[in-house]
């Protein structure tokens, strides 16, 4: 049985290639551009983490990972 996680993924517009977050545990979030690195999290989490670095230039999205 398989159960789902999440990452957030970050795209700060431009050409700029996404970006995942790393680390939340420091200021400020530590980010990845290798999703392999990306910190797996439960939804509550990862939905606190989008809510904290959402302003104008960035635009996180959850994205579902099967673990």
């Amino acid at each position: 049985m398989k159960n789902t996680k999440f990452v957030v993924k970050v795209n700060r517009g431009g050409t700029r290639a996404p970006e995942y977050v790393q680390r939340i545990d420091r200021t400020p979030i530590r980010m990845t551009a290798h999703r392999t690195l990306a910190l797996v999290m439960g939804r509550f989490t990862a939905e606190d983490t989008v809510k904290s670095i959402q302003n104008s230039r960035r635009v996180p999205e959850l994205v579902p990972v099967q673990v």
